[in-house]
């Protein structure tokens, strides 16, 4: 895996990088990009419904939906649309992807090969998640057989700027990773959601429920980040023998506990993710 820093490694980058979609993940990886330093004047974004915070960045040099014929051959297109709009706009983006440009793609269940397909260049396929917002994200990213050392360092850059970045050599497993990680946020919320209700239904006032299940599960999830130690200690570390948190582990690791939701629930997520790619 590339260990170098995101600053530095942005620095280095060479060329224009063009941002197909500037939503909510293609709108945080920007904000990273341009915290650590990368200049705006290097950067073109394709998005027919801008935010007033991305609408702003033109003033400071960014280029927002120039035409093709202005950018020609991106160094780096970054595709951050949804797979659907993919189908109805990634043929737009053929003209920007020469021969050796390097094509990043955050689609979730859209293969290098589709994306290779549409748009040509060299394709790395990546997964994040929602924490890039806040520079708190896990990026898992798979190259191309074409793909060089050079454009795997600055793709590593590009996505480290919202978080940590794993690499995989296999493909097959990104269906997977979406369904973990790329999906995971979703399931944390619903636990936080779902331990406040809980909380209600026990006597607790709505307000204070709702405060202590956000708080519990944002201060475990920070204990366990900062920890060396695994979830499974940490969690043995909580529970005494024959005492509160033993009694709800009883009922949340039985048969149809959380283990097998999740695994369920996991699984699912996976087959939505091949379908995808259909």
């Amino acid at each position: 895996m590339t260990t170098s820093n995101a600053t530095s490694g942005l620095q280095n980058i060479s060329g224009t990088i063009v941002l197909a979609g500037a939503g909510k993940m293609g709108g945080a990886m920007l904000s990273g990009w341009l915290a650590r330093g990368l200049d705006p004047r290097r950067v073109a974004v394709i998005e027919p419904y801008p935010s007033q915070e991305i609408a702003a960045l033109a003033t400071s040099g960014l280029r927002l939906n120039p035409l093709p014929k202005d950018i020609g051959a991106a160094a780096t297109l970054v595709v951050a649309l949804k797979p659907q709009a993919f189908r109805e706009a990634g043929p737009g983006l053929k003209p920007l992807a020469g021969p050796s440009t390097l094509v990043v793609s955050i689609m979730a269940g859209t293969t290098i090969a589709s994306i290779a397909a549409v748009c040509g260049g060299s394709v790395v396929r990546a997964m994040p998640n929602t924490p890039a917002a806040i520079g708190r994200g896990i990026t898992v990213a798979v190259a191309a057989n074409n793909v060089s050392a050079g454009q795997r360092a600055v793709a590593d850059a590009l996505l480290r700027a919202t978080g940590s970045v794993e690499w995989v050599a296999d493909e097959g497993l990104m269906d997977a990773v979406t369904a973990v990680s790329g999906s995971g946020p979703a399931y944390i919320f619903l636990l936080a959601e779902e331990l406040a209700r809980a909380g209600v239904e026990a006597g607790l006032p709505p307000e204070l429920a709702s405060k202590l299940a956000r708080e519990t599960v944002a201060g475990a999830g920070e204990l366990l980040h900062r920890s060396e130690h695994s979830a499974a200690t940490l969690r043995q570390n909580v529970t005494s023998p024959g005492g509160t948190t033993a009694a709800a582990l009883e009922v949340l690791m039985g048969a149809n506990g959380l283990a097998s939701l999740l695994t369920r629930a996991v699984a699912a997520a996976t087959r939505r993710s091949r379908e995808l790619a259909k």
